[in-house]
């Protein structure tokens, strides 16, 4: 277990930061590699650390899911030095495949095409959550687990917030900034009264592992169908045998069948709609399913306030594009802090922040947001545009370089914006 900090009454921090999952544990330490604020971080599940992988007492995001992490990613793991840790159990994306099922247009984006070892990587988040959660261990950073926030009183200095941990007593601490970052439907932010906006898909997201009868090779496949669109992301292999990550989006009723159907006619309905490239699809892993939705935070920043990750901003899953946009949040706001001297919760510093990422995360909701929607078109006319663009990807290198550099968040700013 991780020892609770030992806050005290009237305990006074530079940064709070509410929710210990892979954004606010991220946050946290690229705020530790940039200066020595003094950091609390607090999180509602209980918290486990072990030199090996987390362990089931602690589930806040680091469930059986995977994450696609962007090449921008990759950076800024670097750039704190956990990459060499990460990469030991991680698959890279040498190459995606794009197609629109039932019709001829297609495209495959090479790293290659970006000058790059690899366009992105497919990490476990159990590894993923064990690596950061065993690195913020080794810092002085303060963890409380099994904390729920009760109060929030905003001061001219600060925020005044009331915790209450598991079997002890409330206590009362201050802060210079409050972060939030414990996931979408924020119960925190709507104590504050900060909203959010949210635009049904009408769909719902299955997500399982499956093994294969071909080695994947290191190719990602987005695939879209006439009943949503589909995603394959490599893994690395299991006791020798090759398997992907799936993230298959359908209507909610036959989100529902395929839910309650036995591994083998799940599989029979996935082998019809991805088709055999992969082989045969052998086994199937535990499935999870949500609804989907684009959701937005009405309010990112006030004075000695920042909402961040799925608080903030909540995408559709296909295009891999949630958890990277947010790890772009975090680093430009621990650099944006870091040059804020002691003027960390001005509301100046804070709106010069959510500026430099407007651009960033309009164009990333906006691809995200688009990609189902074109591809869910069954227009003839529609059609036919969209197959013509993947054929254009296809021959043109210049329109496949755009893209990839888009997936690896590479492309998400104006020029002259960094």
């Amino acid at each position: 277990m991780v020892a609770a900090a030992n806050t005290g009454a009237n305990s006074h921090y530079d940064i709070v930061i509410v929710g210990g999952g892979m954004v606010g544990i991220s946050l946290a330490l690229l705020l530790r590699a940039q200066q020595p604020w003094n950091i609390l971080l607090i999180e509602a599940q209980e918290l486990a650390s072990s030199d090996g992988p987390v362990s089931g007492a602690y589930s806040s995001s680091f469930d059986a899911r995977s994450t696609a992490l962007s090449w921008s990613s990759k950076n800024i793991y670097q750039s704190i030095g956990l990459w060499p840790q990460l990469k030991k159990h991680l698959s890279a994306i040498a190459q995606i495949h794009v197609s629109d099922r039932g019709h001829v247009g297609m495209t495959r984006i090479d790293a290659g095409d970006a000058n790059v070892d690899a366009l992105g990587y497919v990490v476990e988040n159990q590894w993923l959550g064990s690596v950061l959660l065993n690195q913020l261990t080794k810092t002085d950073i303060q963890l409380l687990g099994s904390c729920k926030l009760e109060t929030i009183e905003p001061l001219a200095s600060g925020m005044r917030l009331q915790l209450q941990q598991a079997d002890k007593d409330l206590q009362t601490i201050e802060t210079k900034l409050l972060v939030i970052a414990d996931g979408a439907g924020s119960t925190t932010a709507q104590q504050l009264g900060i909203q959010s906006q949210s635009t049904p898909y009408d769909q719902t997201g299955i997500i399982a592992n499956v093994s294969l009868e071909k080695p994947h090779g290191g190719v990602a496949y987005e695939r879209f169908t006439d009943q949503g669109p589909m995603a394959l992301l490599p893994l690395a292999d299991f006791k020798g045998r090759p398997r992907s990550a799936l993230v298959w989006t359908q209507p909610r009723a036959m989100a529902e069948i395929l839910m309650a159907a036995d591994e083998q006619a799940f599989l029979e309905q996935l082998q019809l709609r991805f088709g055999y490239r992969l082989g045969h699809f052998k086994q199937l892993g535990k499935r999870v399913a949500y609804p989907l939705a684009l959701t937005t935070a009405t309010e990112q920043v006030r004075r000695h306030l920042v909402v961040m990750g799925n608080a903030a901003h909540s995408l559709h899953p296909v295009a891999g594009q949630g958890f990277n946009l947010s790890l772009r949040d975090a680093a430009a706001l621990a650099n944006g802090l870091a040059e804020a001297g002691d003027r960390i919760g001005d509301l100046a510093v804070l709106q010069n922040y959510q500026q430099q990422q407007a651009i960033d995360q309009r164009n990333t909701v906006l691809f995200s947001d688009s990609l189902p929607k074109l591809f869910g078109l069954s227009s003839s006319i529609v059609a036919l545009g969209r197959n013509s663009g993947l054929l254009a990807m296809d021959l043109i290198p210049s329109l496949r370089n755009s893209f990839a550099q888009f997936g690896m968040g590479m492309a998400t700013r104006e020029p002259g914006n960094g």
